[in-house]
């Protein structure tokens, strides 16, 4: 829902159901599926050693942030 919503709130919208080009799961669902090739390709990243773990949860966040989606009140580091 909150991806959707995010989605949404981006541009201009018209909700016409019956005339949809392309179903709204298949929008939530692409969106998911870039967030995730980000996600892997950061955890793939083998050049960063342990002590820069922290970083790579953080770029993970912000892949989600991109698409609406917060990492929640544990991401408030300050």
């Amino acid at each position: 829902m909150e991806l959707l919503s995010h989605i949404l709130a981006q541009g201009e919208v018209q909700i016409t159901f019956p005339q949809q080009n392309e179903p709204f799961t298949q929008i939530v669902e692409g969106q998911c599926y870039q967030a995730l090739c980000k996600i892997k390709a950061i955890i793939e990243d083998d050049r960063l050693n342990d002590s820069e773990c922290f970083q790579k949860i953080e770029e993970i966040i912000r892949a989600f942030e991109e698409i609406g989606s917060s990492g929640g009140i544990r991401h408030d580091f300050g």
